[in-house]
């Protein structure tokens, strides 16, 4: 896209689209969600763009205990459709390509029609992650894609060809309908958006989602709407952080760095025990606060000044003990005592019971990050419809989304699920300015250890002085004594996940502090920051080595 005249954001939906065909095994789907933060070069604002789907009408509170259920489940299993939420990837990157882009959408969808249709071949990352759930769901609902990611009941073999007829045929009919429309550029965007939530299809979505007890009617597609929203922020060292609001767990990010403002992280030592068990604690504040009072605004009474709040945090950080690690999630803060808000009571989600073996890190969700020569910033994370999880429908070439899992079903609670709402997301994405000026995108996929990468590998940038190359493959860690987003949300009091690297000493002294250390193999795969030295011009960029990652410049 850019070789051929186009800008950051016709690349980023060209990538956006390629990968939801070349990445089956990365959790995303054409029918899934995204979240995106940019910087348009020419006006220098910076802004988020959520592509969050959103629960159905017919999914609510009281509809699951008809069925006698107190959580929302998800696959593997029957019961995968009950989550299914409304795809929102599309309709944000129609939007942002309509907006921001400059090349039609024939041109943006060629090259995900190309690999779908002519094919790819199987490469070797992608055969090593395709599972037996994944065709255990399939045969689940047959013929589901046993018969594209699987040769007589094995994954297919690394140098064969893949071809997604299905698919290809779901991206023609997206292209015609564009082809077809009369007007200009943005008219054919629209048609195309048109046909995918209300068109041939919308319908096809629907009628495929509801022959397995989905939940999504035709109604439910037509009214999802994508939002252009201000990016929640804070200052660190000089930067400035920007990322998605409270209806994802982006602002785990901020609230840490404003608790971890009260520490002189470089007399720590770069991944030190005293290090790590300090951004430890740290973030399992901020997760506190995210458990207590994070929810779609557009339904629920967020906090959200107090909890951005610089004394709030400074406040927060005097209950780090330096000695003893929290084992398990430390209460709530009172953050309306720092911004006038009013006071909330605190709904509690009871998560003791659910806790289990070490679950294995998530293999999912990809992001994809563009700087262009006109200094446009885009960084985007799409994710959803993990074989293992959902249904694949055979007519349509691709799964949907099952975000509901993420909701929970206690009334009040600022996350509780509702008709229209948006699941708190695991899914994030960060703008850095500096001066106000943009320096920097940072992402990378993990689930829960999403936020907890990002913050680790922007201050290996900030703090430690890394280049993007450095900072992505610098070993991390993660705490996983929280309540997972994922379904069935385990709760591993005291755990605390680290990567192969850190020194035996190192691990030693955790554990003396209480820390239940368990090696992995991730904290988070896929990461990748993508830089602009203002003073220089010079443009730099990353590759995670934990799983196929490309970083390409020219």
């Amino acid at each position: 896209m850019l070789l051929s005249g186009g800008n950051a954001f016709d690349a980023a939906v060209a990538a956006m689209f390629a990968a939801a065909v070349v990445e089956p095994t990365s959790s995303f789907s054409f029918g899934s969600e995204a979240v995106l933060t940019f910087s348009e070069g020419k006006s220098g604002s910076v802004g988020a763009l959520c592509g969050q789907g959103v629960a159905p009408g017919k999914a609510t509170p009281a509809h699951f205990a008809q069925l006698g259920m107190n959580v929302i489940p998800t696959g593997p299993g029957r019961d995968a459709p009950l989550a299914f939420t409304t795809p929102g990837m599309f309709g944000a990157a129609l939007a942002m390509l309509s907006k921001f882009g400059t090349k039609g959408f024939g041109d943006v969808i060629e090259p995900a029609l190309e690999y779908a249709g002519t094919g790819i071949v199987n490469y070797e990352y992608m055969a090593s992650r395709i599972e037996p759930a994944s065709l255990s769901q399939f045969n689940l609902f047959p013929p589901g894609g046993a018969e594209i990611f699987f040769t007589e009941g094995q994954a297919n073999k690394a140098g064969t060809k893949l071809k997604q007829p299905a698919l290809a045929a779901t991206l023609s009919a997206l292209r015609d309908a564009a082809e077809a429309a009369e007007g200009t550029r943005e008219d054919k965007i629209a048609a195309a958006r048109h046909c995918f939530y209300s068109g041939n299809v919308g319908k096809k979505i629907v009628a495929e989602a509801q022959k397995v007890g989905g939940l999504i009617e035709d109604s439910d597609m037509s009214a999802y709407r994508e939002s252009f929203e201000e990016p929640v922020s804070t200052s660190f060292e000089g930067y400035e952080i920007h990322g998605q609001s409270f209806w994802s767990q982006a602002p785990v990010m901020q609230q840490t760095l404003n608790i971890l403002e009260a520490f002189d992280l470089r007399a720590l030592g770069h991944n030190s025990a005293d290090y790590i068990h300090t951004v430890t604690e740290a973030l399992k504040l901020a997760f506190a606060d995210r458990e207590a009072f994070y929810g779609d605004p557009k339904f629920a009474a967020v906090p959200a000044a107090g909890l951005l709040d610089k004394k709030y945090g400074r406040t927060r950080a005097k209950l780090i003990d330096l000695a003893h690690t929290s084992m398990e999630l430390p209460d709530p803060g009172t953050p309306w005592h720092y911004s006038g808000e009013s006071p909330q009571d605190v709904v509690p989600v009871n998560w003791s019971g659910v806790d289990g073996p070490l679950e294995k890190i998530e293999t999912g969700t990809t992001h994809i990050s563009v700087i262009d020569s006109d200094g446009n910033f885009v960084a985007a994370t799409p994710s959803g419809g993990a074989f293992g999880k959902s249904v694949f429908f055979s007519e349509l070439g691709f799964t949907l989304s099952t975000r509901s899992e993420m909701f929970n079903l206690v009334a009040n609670h600022p996350n509780c699920l509702a008709p229209g709402k948006r699941p708190r997301t695991s899914l994030v994405s960060y703008i850095v300015t500096k001066d106000g000026q943009p320096v920097m995108t940072v992402g990378c996929p993990g689930g829960d250890a999403q936020v907890q990468a990002n913050l680790q590998i922007f201050l290996n940038i900030v703090i430690w002085q890394m280049t993007p190359q450095e900072a992505v493959e610098a070993p991390r860690f993660s705490t996983l004594s929280i309540p997972n987003s994922f379904y069935p949300h385990n709760y591993l009091k005291g755990q605390l996940a680290i990567e192969q690297g850190f020194e035996p000493r190192v691990v030693d002294d955790l554990s003396s502090r209480g820390h239940m250390v368990v090696e992995v193999a991730t904290c988070g795969m896929g990461a990748t920051i993508t830089a602009r030295n203002n003073d220089t011009g010079v443009l730099a960029t990353s590759s995670d080595p934990r799983r196929a990652c490309y970083a390409y410049g020219w």
